[in-house]
């Protein structure tokens, strides 16, 4: 991973908050409020005045300069905000997309190059730092004083465009709500570096999940519904066999390890059977997930071994879930009107149903072989206990968590249609929070 954003910040010195006459400082940070509430209160007149003013100031030296400045502060702020919530920086860059523009995705994640650069990397977890090479969270900009410049050219954008994106994306964030931690933040020392035995666990892993993405991928790519179907049952009989392998270790070795979270995107259209099939992969998995509707992703929790494999699954059965259904192309009744949208809503919400049945089959067929062939072990009270420590894990998480029930299915066609598809797949329900619900 390149680490571009450890780098210290360029022209620190030269743009430092004393070239700013503070009153000019002080009328950039008033405007840049009054337009913040200005979109609170949907008042698009008087923010594009705002916008306007924070542009240009003609006749006023150093204004351009010190609105830059006041707009990078405030935007750095929000970032840190966002920290201390417990959003990640996938989360916020998925959420921005999802409420604003892929511009703005763009410049949340040069704010959040920019804000990493206040932490040493000894102080960023594991799980930061995937999310930060696949966002592509890098500096690339040659001098912060320069860098509104330099964005608008890349952009093709004026600076007017510029103040507004960021305005609004300080909004957003500004707004955002409290999560649940699934990790630390960046700037938390480490307690302790990775002992050997769990460098080596880690390498076995990254093999693991090599020949599970693997097989998956042959399983999407492949024409016939049959070698589909067994490349990802094989998937899911690795999946299974290496959490089993997973658990008893960590019981030998007395691994204090506990439950884990990540969270998962899970995106309109039909985000409720969506949700549905991420969770009864995370289930069959010995995951739970939890889903966040007005979030657009789900929390899975779980031991660290199963949580990318869960993902992984999840990604690729919506996959061929996905292709199965826009193969069985457009619905109409018999007047004529369009009856897609509810075909497409029941066959998700089948095919997860459906999914789910074959998933505990799997999971059952490859613990009981396991238990067969552990000699001298006692597999299932060690199961057992790992089970009861991530149910521990969401009820601590998500106290008042209360369960939901599944949406309703309208269209009996797609309802068979997506069993049937199901039944051809390669391969626990709904979760909501912030009117949180979960079905297990």
């Amino acid at each position: 991973m390149r680490k571009a954003w450890w780098r210290p910040r360029s022209g620190e010195a030269a743009d430092s908050s004393a070239a700013v006459p503070p009153p000019l400082a002080e009328a950039a940070e008033k405007l840049m409020a009054e337009a913040v509430q200005a979109l609170s209160q949907d008042d698009d007149e008087a923010f594009r005045c705002l916008v306007a003013e924070l542009d240009d100031r003609p006749g006023v030296p150093g204004w351009t300069r010190a609105a830059d400045r006041c707009a990078a502060t405030r935007l750095r702020r929000a970032v840190t905000m966002a920290w201390e919530r417990a959003w990640q920086p996938a989360d916020v860059v998925r959420f921005t997309g999802r409420r604003l523009t892929a511009r703005h995705g763009r410049l949340v994640i040069d704010a959040i190059a920019a804000e990493m650069r206040a932490y040493s990397a000894a102080t960023v977890d594991d799980q930061w730092r995937e999310q930060l090479a696949d966002l592509g969270a890098e500096v690339w900009w040659q001098d912060d004083a320069e860098r509104p410049v330099a964005w608008c050219e890349r952009e093709g954008v004026n600076r007017a465009t510029l103040v507004a994106c960021t305005l609004e994306l300080v909004h957003l964030l500004e707004g955002l709500p409290r999560l649940a931690s699934i990790g630390p933040p960046p700037g938390t020392p480490r307690r302790e570096a990775p002992a050997p035995s769990r460098e080596r666990a880690r390498e076995v892993d990254q093999r693991m999940l090599a020949k599970v993405r693997a097989l998956l991928a042959k399983a999407e790519s492949t024409e016939f519904p049959e070698e589909a179907e067994a490349l990802s049952a094989r998937a899911q009989e690795l999946i299974a066999r290496h959490s089993i392998d997973h658990a008893l270790l960590a019981a030998e070795t007395g691994d204090r390890g506990g439950p884990a979270g990540r969270r998962v995107a899970v995106d309109n259209p039909y985000d409720a059977p969506k949700a549905v099939l991420l969770t009864v992969v995370a289930d069959a998995n010995r995951c739970r997930a939890v889903w966040h509707r007005e979030l657009g992703f789900s929390t899975v929790l779980g031991f660290p071994a199963d949580l990318a494999a869960v993902e992984m699954l999840f990604t690729s059965l919506l996959v061929q879930a996905t292709a199965a259904m826009v193969h069985a192309g457009p619905k109409r009744d018999a007047l004529g009107r369009s009856r897609t949208r509810s075909f497409r809503h029941a066959f998700l919400n089948a095919y997860a149903a459906r999914i789910g049945e074959r998933l505990r089959d799997a999971a059952g067929e490859a613990t009981n072989q396991a238990a067969a062939g552990a000699v001298g072990k006692d597999l299932l009270p060690v199961l057992a206990a790992r089970d009861r420590a991530v149910e521990q894990a969401v009820d601590t998480m998500f106290p008042n968590l209360a369960r939901g029930r599944a949406g309703s299915v309208s269209n009996y066609e797609g309802w068979v249609a997506g069993r049937a598809a199901a039944d051809l797949a390669s391969l626990n329900g709904r979760s909501e929070v912030t009117g949180a619900s979960r079905l297990s």
